[in-house]
């Protein structure tokens, strides 16, 4: 496996955010509100928008919770949506590297939450750029395997659409591509009759160091703790896993 091992960890984060719903949907209103707040309204014309609202539909957000989100960031409700993007770098277990993106607030109280949760779980904070250097951001497109799909399908929809490679991640495909050009070849798929879990931009590592399944749990761990809080909205690594280390990581749920 390589990139930034999305799909490794897809199996195992799904329990949690089942545990966890009342807070996934918590964070994808958010993003609502802050692409309609950048872009406005007009789903035609902010194609942001427009993944966050379909992201948030295939994780079952309530629409009457959209179209409240959609207006409070667009201000059309009154309400006022003022959050700021922050990005903390750090390393968990075997020096893996960790980008932890916040959306918040209060700047003051997230950089507190996010040491917190980084010394209680086996993590350590790290310098500016010192993480950031290995990661470039890049359009994804995250596709569940399904019969009947294939990695050439799927190529050969997005290949003149400006995807620049098609990463078989396990328990599903990712479609890397310039950020430019995400929204065309998330058009391109859809036009192919091919259905997708997320199409946004994203941070992918130039290089992934494999790991063994005992790193594998505390990295997770971390995530966990991590993902928990309120102000954190997305987490970027660089581990990947062999096929071997995948199994016995599955056979612990």
């Amino acid at each position: 496996m390589s990139g930034h091992s999305k799909w490794a960890t897809t199996k195992h984060k799904k329990a949690a955010i089942d545990a966890k719903r009342a807070k996934s949907f918590a964070k994808l209103i958010k993003n609502i509100e802050v692409a309609a707040k950048t872009g406005g309204a007009d789903l035609s014309g902010n194609p942001t928008l427009a993944d966050a609202i379909y992201k948030a539909k295939k994780t079952s957000v309530p629409n009457d919770n959209i179209d409240r989100a959609v207006k409070r960031g667009a201000g059309l409700s009154g309400e006022s949506v003022d959050y700021m993007t922050i990005m903390y770098e750090g390393y968990g277990a075997n020096g893996v590297a960790l980008l932890i993106e916040c959306l918040t607030d209060n700047k003051n109280r997230a950089a507190a939450e996010v040491r917190t949760a980084m010394s209680r779980n086996g993590g350590t904070m790290a310098d500016p750029g010192s993480v950031a250097y290995n990661f470039t951001r890049k359009g994804v497109i995250s596709i569940t395997k399904t019969d009947g799909v294939t990695e050439d399908d799927i190529l050969l929809a997005v290949l003149d659409a400006g995807a620049e490679e098609v990463v078989d991640q396990g328990g599903g495909f990712e479609v890397i591509t310039e950020t430019a050009n995400l929204v065309q070849a998330r058009v391109a798929l859809q036009e192919a009759g091919l259905d997708f879990d997320s199409a946004e931009a994203a941070f992918v590592p130039a290089m992934s160091i494999d790991v063994d399944a005992a790193t594998a749990r505390k990295v997770f761990s971390l995530i966990d703790a991590l993902e928990d809080l309120d102000d954190v909205q997305n987490i970027y690594a660089n581990f990947a896993l062999s096929p071997e280390v995948q199994a016995e990581l599955e056979a612990d749920e």
